[in-house]
């Protein structure tokens, strides 16, 4: 079988970096690039591909379905040339300053460790802090460098790049399920323990309406804290609502009704656009990009 040669890196990286800001404008400022240059190689990726990476919508551009699914293979690229950039420049060792870093409690427990850790070794002189709060930090006071989100910022002076949609199943510790039962449908939840996370009105109703009905008299811990109602639940104190990505790594926690549709929402990667130009905040802004894709479970 005959193969097409391989796209060019700088095509491939134009065709990121637009789909990442949103623009050629914008990505071509970030590149450091002539607007109609990045606009060739773009198209001329597209041609090499016989497909179409973007759609006009207003000024904007918006990925394709098919450049969708592309653009999850070349991320991976991406942060691999860029780390191969750093550390064969040294470019690693001047990457120095603080970045702080504001998620869920449950996010910073779960998935910012390794993250972390590998940001050590690319850029050892990076100081991180992390603001575990479920609050939205306010990054236009510079709460916050980076943010995980839920909402989509409306503020011009934020960029915001979408993971996609998150999903969430109901799961419960292995030992509840001994002590109580399995149950093996949605209408099987009545008189089963639930732990909420903070607004049992809210996740009730938002429950009923995904086809899992239950009351708020189930509720019967609640915790403003994520990470806190997820160890309740890990303790065997009942079944909670929570995010597939984190679920999913831990073995103690069984997921109920799996092939029922998931309770699905937003995740979003913000920062303000000022300082998004800051070395040190765009190493660490890919880095998440990179591993939150990574961690969406699998259809």
């Amino acid at each position: 079988m005959n193969y097409p040669p391989d796209p060019d890196w700088n095509q491939l990286r134009a065709f990121i970096t637009t789909a990442q800001t949103g623009s050629l404008s914008a990505a071509a400022r970030q590149l450091g690039l002539t607007q109609p240059t990045l606009s060739r190689q773009v198209a001329a990726l597209e041609e090499h591909l016989q497909i179409a990476l973007f759609e006009r919508v207003g000024r904007g551009l918006v990925l394709t379905e098919t450049g969708r699914t592309l653009l999850e293979d070349c991320t991976g690229m991406g942060a691999a040339a860029t780390r191969f950039a750093l550390r064969a420049s040294g470019q690693s060792q001047k990457i120095e300053g603080r970045v702080r870093i504001s998620a869920s409690d449950v996010l910073c427990a779960h998935l910012l460790p390794p993250v972390i850790t590998e940001l050590q070794e690319i850029a050892p002189r990076l100081e991180i802090e992390v603001l575990a709060t479920n609050d939205l930090s306010d990054l236009l006071r510079r709460e916050a460098d980076i943010a995980i989100r839920h909402v989509r910022p409306t503020e011009p002076e934020l960029i915001a790049r979408s993971i996609g949609d998150g999903s969430a199943h109901l799961y419960a510790a292995r030992r509840y399920l001994e002590r109580r039962g399995c149950p093996d449908e949605p209408r099987d939840l009545a008189g089963h323990d639930l732990i909420s996370l903070g607004d049992t009105d809210l996740i009730a109703r938002a429950l009923t309406e995904a086809g899992m009905p239950v009351s708020t008299a189930q509720f019967r811990v609640i915790s403003q804290s994520t990470l806190t109602a997820l160890s309740f639940a890990r303790a065997g104190l009942g079944i909670v609502i929570m995010s597939d990505m984190v679920a999913q790594a831990l073995p103690d926690l069984v997921q109920l009704f799996p092939g029922h549709p998931p309770v699905s929402f937003p995740i979003w990667l913000t920062a303000h656009r000022e300082v998004s130009q800051a070395a040190r905040i765009r190493l660490v802004f890919d880095h998440l990009r990179d591993a939150l894709l990574a961690a969406q479970p699998s259809a």
